[in-house]
């Protein structure tokens, strides 16, 4: 099989390159693309195809124009066709009371930074299944890596939890695994223990302390549940908590979501959980040019979940709702 050089060559006084010199190459390449190439319905010119490189050259040679990858690359740029991965940019809706409640959260942070409380950010990351699964990312190792061929949580040891919780003053991220269930219980149990083995030491002398979250999951603003673990949580800690929940489609906002998650994401890339311990080892080396340290703890016990409030719970409640917006602050 005869490959075409990318380049031009000199004919007649000219230059031409090697698409040029091969019409058919162009008629076939156009005749390929139309038949697996897929557009946008609401944006006009908005093209992909689910080919690559190499399978367009396999194809192209089947219809008489062997070319190379090389080649294919080039066509594929004059025909404005890169190569992108889909990014989550989309939002599905914003609320009427969005901005407010940003300058809402920003006077919190302000406010209670200002006096030395502590302010953090919470959320629960993407679960994991432990056990031989593959994982995106790539490692250097001396052998190949072979995992199971299918993600079935029967063939595993169970689901990785990780908890975490940002200290947006101190630059600091701390996060707790478990293997039993995201509940607001959870949620509660690791916010004590990041009290106690950091937050505690960190800020002896607040009296306050501030939880910014989204408004669903484990610490979802409208779960009963919630409220008494959190209840419960400020008797235990004898601090007043102040929470500020992000508005419907604003959790990306929060600052764990981008100050936290992706370097433990990059951290564990490609890192097959075989256990608790290996998931807690690769966490822990996460850190950033600004000076982001992360702990890992695990946290035992187990949570239930469909678990309800006490029935007498919404009348003896003790939390206070502002009048600025009171669902979610």
């Amino acid at each position: 099989m005869t490959y075409h050089r990318i380049g031009s060559e000199k004919k007649g006084g000219g230059r031409k390159t090697a698409i040029e010199q091969q019409p058919q190459l162009l008629v076939n390449f156009l005749a390929l693309l139309a038949e697996f190439t897929a557009g946008d319905p609401m944006r006009e010119g908005v093209l992909w195809t689910n080919l690559s490189r190499c399978e367009i050259s396999r194809r192209l040679g089947e219809m008489g124009t062997p070319t190379s990858r090389r080649t294919v690359r080039k066509l594929l740029r004059k025909h404005g066709l890169g190569q992108r991965k889909a990014r989550k940019k989309k939002s599905m809706g914003a609320h009427p009371d969005r901005n407010a409640q940003f300058e809402n959260i920003a006077r919190l942070k302000a406010a209670f930074l200002a006096a030395g409380n502590p302010v953090i950010s919470i959320d629960t990351k993407k679960k994991e299944l432990i056990g031989d699964f593959a994982r995106e990312g790539h490692t250097h190792t001396q052998a190949a890596v072979e995992t199971l061929d299918h993600d079935f949580p029967s063939a595993g040891q169970g689901k990785l939890i990780p908890h975490g919780i940002y200290d947006v003053a101190r630059n600091e991220g701390t996060i707790h695994l478990n293997t039993s269930h995201d509940t607001s219980e959870l949620c509660c149990h690791s916010i004590a223990l990041w009290w106690q083995r950091q937050g505690r030491r960190h800020y002896p002398n607040a009296g306050q302390l501030l939880i910014l979250c989204d408004g669903g999951g484990s610490n979802a603003a409208n779960r009963h549940v919630f409220k008494e673990a959190l209840q419960a949580l400020a008797e235990l800690l004898g601090l007043a908590i102040r929470i500020a929940h992000y508005p419907p489609y604003c959790s990306k906002h929060n600052p764990i979501e981008h100050r936290l998650f992706p370097h433990i994401t990059r951290a564990c890339q490609g890192i097959v959980f075989h256990t608790v311990d290996i998931a807690k080892q690769f966490m822990e080396k996460a850190k950033t040019s600004t000076g982001l340290k992360v702990t890992v703890d695990i946290l035992a016990g187990t949570y239930e979940t469909g678990k309800k409030c006490a029935s007498d719970f919404l009348e003896n409640m003790r939390i206070v709702f502002d009048d600025f917006l009171p669902r979610w602050n």
